[in-house]
């Protein structure tokens, strides 16, 4: 496998409890809304969800259209346990894979998209999980984030209250400090901007937008 070091569910591994908190103390319905619709899945599309967790956003994207492929890969068996119980229920499917980003064949996916994934990661990581996406895209591919980005104000210290507690400081502050964007610029994508921000008590998710040159 390629990326060795990730932060489990809340910190601690507890994926049970990880849908949950994520509905309660994210505005979950918020962000992700937002980023289904910045991704616009097409029909005959590959799009992979790096960092997938426990499924939810694969499945919106699934049953949003249907005749998309979509490829989930996530570290975390348990974790995928309940993404493969959530697509059953929900009667769509999806290709779940154990693993990180570098396990991906290179230039087979039209979109990637990874949600509060890159925060949990060391930022050597980070920056390999952002070339590793690069390599799997095709030209013109679409990259689409949604993950804690720059901390202000208020929202920083909510930030450090919440979510540094959970997953230590030291993964997490390149975040707050704004180093996303930098860091897929430098993993060659074009186009990098910012989509959309969703305060929350937990801090600011930011969407983030970008592409594989053409």
């Amino acid at each position: 496998m390629g990326e060795q070091n990730y932060t489990p569910p809340l910190g601690t591994g507890d994926t049970q409890d990880y849908d949950r908190a994520i509905r309660i103390w994210t505005r979950e319905r918020r962000w992700r809304s937002a980023l289904l619709q910045a991704t616009t899945p097409v029909a005959g599309e590959t799009i992979v969800d790096f960092g997938c967790g426990t499924g939810t956003f694969a499945v919106m994207l699934k049953a949003a259209q249907p005749e998309v492929r979509i490829i989930g890969i996530d570290p975390d068996e348990e974790a995928l346990a309940i993404a493969r119980a959530k697509a059953e229920a929900a009667r769509v499917g999806v290709e779940w894979r154990q693993g990180f980003a570098a396990d991906l064949e290179a230039g087979t996916a039209d979109a990637a998209v990874s949600s509060l994934v890159f925060h949990q990661m060391p930022v050597v990581e980070k920056a390999r999980a952002f070339a590793a996406l690069f390599q799997v895209l095709r030209p013109g591919g679409r990259l689409l984030i949604a993950d804690y980005g720059r901390q202000r104000g208020l929202m920083r210290l909510l930030f450090r209250a919440t979510i540094q507690r959970l997953d230590g400081v030291a993964d997490t502050q390149p975040n707050a400090d704004g180093i996303l964007p930098d860091l897929i610029r430098d993993a060659g994508f074009v186009d990098v901007c910012e989509i959309d921000r969703v305060h929350t008590v937990t801090g600011t998710i930011m969407l983030l937008g970008a592409k594989r040159p053409a």
